[in-house]
This record gives C-alpha cells, sequence and structure tokens, in this order.
C-alpha cells in the first residue's frame, strides 16, 4: 500500500506547529478514499520535518510553519542556505565571520534606546537592531509585532510616555517642512510641533522600529501606544552608510545603527556617540565586502529593497 498524500491546511494548527493532515491516498480510485495508520502517519511526519512537500517548508523544532510565498521576503537581502548555516556569534547573532563585537566598546547613553523588531526582520548578515544594542548600555531589543504597552515592552514602568520619542517616518519629510532641524518633532498632523527646543530637551527616551518600510508600518498601527508618545523624523544629511549593499526608496532612509547615532549624539549632544557607532557600523560592512570578495558563493551580492508604494504619475 503506498503512503498516503499529505496537504496542508492553512497555518499550523496544535502546540507544536504541526500542520493539519487530510488523509487521501495517492493510488485511490477515483471516489474512495483510504485511511492511513498510525504508523504511516507518523513515517509522513517524518518526511515532513526533514524536506520541503510542494513549496511548504515545516520547521522540525515547534516554530510556526509557513508556505514559501508567505516567508519568503522579496525586500530582504538573499542569504545562501550554506550562509546561513555558519555557526552564530552569540551577542551578536551574526555568522563568526562577519562579527564586530570584539572591537565595541559598550557606550553609556542618558537616553534610553527601545529597538522594536519585527518578528520577520531576519537579516542576520546586514541587519543593525543587535548591533546597535550591542554599543549601548541602556538599550532594549525587543521582537514582536502587537505589545500592549511601553512599559510592557521595556519591561520597566514608564511614568510619562509622553517623554518618550518614537522615530517613524511614514509620508513625512524634513525637507518638506521648511526647516534647518535634522531631527525635528511633529505633531500628529504631520506638520512641525510647537517648542521644538523644549520637546527634544525633554525626551529620555527612543523607541526605533527596525524592519523594513511595510513592517515599520505594521509597527506603528498595530501599537497604538505610540500615540501617546512623541513622534520624531529625521532629515540626515548623506544617504546610509550601506551604500550598493541595501538601496533604501527614500534618501532620507537609514539604518537602525545610523538612525539611532545621529537621534542620541543630537539628543544628548555627544557627537562621540555617532563616531563610534558608525565606526563600529562600517567595520561590519567592510568586513561582509571582504568576505563577499573572498566567498562570492557564501555572499552573494544583495538585491536592492525594492518600494511597493504606487508611484504618481506613472
Amino acid at each position: 500500500m503506498s503512503l498516503p498524500c499529505a496537504q496542508t491546511a492553512g497555518r499550523p494548527h496544535g502546540s507544536h506547529g504541526r500542520p493539519k493532515l487530510r488523509k487521501t491516498s495517492c493510488d485511490a480510485p477515483s471516489g474512495r478514499r483510504r485511511t492511513a495508520s498510525p504508523v504511516q502517519i507518523r513515517a509522513l511526519w517524518a518526511k515532513l520535518q526533514s524536506c520541503s512537500v510542494a513549496g511548504l517548508v515545516v520547521e522540525a523544532d515547534g516554530r510556526a510553519a509557513y508556505s514559501d510565498p508567505m516567508s519568503r521576503q522579496s525586500e530582504a537581502e538573499p542569504v545562501t542556505a550554506t550562509l546561513a548555516a555558519l555557526q552564530d556569534c552569540p551577542q551578536c547573532r551574526r555568522p563568526l565571520p562577519l562579527c564586530v563585537c570584539d572591537d565595541i566598546a559598550p557606550i553609556e547613553n542618558r537616553v534610553s534606546l527601545l529597538i522594536l523588531q519585527h518578528p520577520q526582520e531576519q537579516d542576520r548578515v546586514l541587519g543593525t537592531a543587535r548591533l546597535t544594542a550591542t554599543h549601548l548600555t541602556n538599550a532594549v531589543l525587543k521582537i514582536g509585532l502587537s505589545l500592549p504597552s511601553l512599559s510592557k515592552a521595556l519591561g520597566r514602568p514608564v511614568t510619562d510616555p509622553a517623554r518618550w520619542a518614537v522615530l517613524y517616518l511614514g509620508s513625512a519629510k524634513v525637507a518638506d517642512l521648511g526647516t534647518d532641524s535634522d531631527v525635528v518633532a511633529i505633531d500628529r498632523k504631520g506638520e512641525v510641533a510647537d517648542d521644538q527646543r523644549g520637546i527634544l530637551r525633554a525626551i529620555e527616551g527612543i523607541v526605533l522600529l527596525d524592519g523594513t518600510w511595510s513592517q515599520a508600518k505594521a509597527l506603528w498601527w498595530r501599537n497604538p501606544w505610540m500615540l501617546k508618545c512623541r513622534r520624531v523624523i529625521l532629515g540626515p544629511s548623506r544617504p546610509s552608510r550601506y551604500g550598493n549593499l541595501r538601496r533604501e526608496p527614500r534618501r532620507d532612509g537609514l539604518s537602525t545603527i545610523e538612525a539611532a547615532a545621529m537621534m542620541l549624539s543630537r539628543l544628548e549632544n555627544r557627537p562621540e556617540i555617532a563616531e563610534a557607532m558608525h565606526a563600529g557600523f562600517a567595520r561590519m560592512l567592510t568586513k561582509y565586502r571582504e568576505f563577499q570578495e573572498e566567498q562570492p558563493g557564501l555572499a552573494p551580492r544583495p538585491r536592492p529593497r525594492r518600494n511597493f508604494r504606487r508611484r504618481r504619475g506613472g
């Protein structure tokens, strides 16, 4: 008797993340179905854990399983299976050939930093969220989509969320606001808020959204507690240091570590913060480019991120 075919019905069910199986037979006559024995079901599950069937990838460790179109991020950089198999640094979670943790001296920052990372932001090669947290003594990295409050995200009480600022660009641009400042607090209408100097001086913490542009938008809308915080946007004088490794859809789009460096150095009036963080970022990029030249098959040249927004007049 041949092994029954397995088809998945939507997302995984059960506490172990196993897909729900519909038992049908590959060789059953039309109109008839054969039921599989428990032994056959266990053998089929073992096969699903070790391979992909019809584009479905099932992870054996019990994490959520997604179909290929759901898990593939067309905006993310391609990482081959060989590179993904390299051992990671336990601190920055980067492949060891690309790790720069030994060269980092943590900075004592007065303004707290919360990095809220989208769960599907999995760029362990060129992502900078953990690298940013490694540079700072007063930083928290939280992975999640919807959190009940700022206090829950930080793991400690927050007396006044209005003294925290969320960096979210959205459709706002500093260049359109008629100001010379590179860090601007805006109101809910997207206009320059009154008393800029007083608002920025009172900020005691920053929330950075780590992910693609669409993922950052999802984090913004899925966490309404952010409306209790101030909103700030940046107008950098130069594009991201990623260069041709990652092209942002907007010139004012920065990596997480660049945004943190710009915000903290500006709010604390300490340019040495930006210098140290930019130096760490530069070392990371240099290591990647060197590894890319030595092992082009292990570190392929990343595709630029695409902007999925509709172009006007196009």
